[in-house]
């Protein structure tokens, strides 16, 4: 007789150890297959929870707010609702107010800053003597131009300046968008 086992006598049915590998094998195969069946629901429900997020957003078009003659020439700063079509998943919004800006006539055209507080997000007002703009909720303060106007303003950052454009000699139109709150550096939404 040989030293050596022949395959026939390795996997002998009697052995105890081939049921066992089998069983590992089959479960193995068994987890494999249900974890990669289970993605396609998980990645398809992801994908429907996300896509409102996705698209909310707009695409931060250019969005007519009014017209030039509707701000005093004296550069006293008006505050304006913007509206603008808003689309997510399921439904289209139309004219939806998707915030404020304060428009203000200088003399070099039209300055048009976001009324949200980069310090925490509050709505920022015209103060009662129109000199300088408030935080009600921190005290933040901002000169007319939007700079920072107090040295000890808990603010990181001066108000949001909009890219404004004039067109047919009267309208204003804004680039509106919305920044990350608290931070230095100026982070579109």
């Amino acid at each position: 007789m040989s030293d050596h086992n022949t395959d026939s006598e390795r996997s002998e049915p009697n052995d105890p150890d081939v049921p066992a590998r089998r069983n590992f094998i089959a479960r193995l195969g068994a987890i494999v297959a249900g974890g990669l069946a289970s993605l396609v629901p998980i990645a398809a429900g992801a994908a429907a929870l996300l896509d409102p997020l996705r698209r909310g957003g707009g695409d931060r078009a250019m969005v007519r707010v009014t017209r030039v003659s509707a701000l005093p020439a004296d550069g006293t700063p008006r505050k304006f609702t913007v509206e603008a079509d808003r689309t997510d998943a399921w439904s289209t919004y139309a004219d939806t107010p998707v915030g404020a800006v304060y428009l203000r006539r200088t003399e070099d055209g039209v300055v048009a800053l976001n009324v949200v507080c980069p310090h925490a997000g509050c709505f920022v007002r015209l103060a009662d003597d129109r000199s300088r703009f408030q935080c009600p909720c921190h005290n933040s303060r901002f000169d007319l131009n939007g700079d920072i106007d107090d040295p000890s303003s808990p603010s990181p950052r001066s108000m949001d300046a909009l890219a404004v454009e004039v067109r047919d000699g009267d309208e204003v139109w804004v680039r509106f968008q919305h920044f990350l709150p608290g931070r230095e550096e100026k982070i579109p939404v």
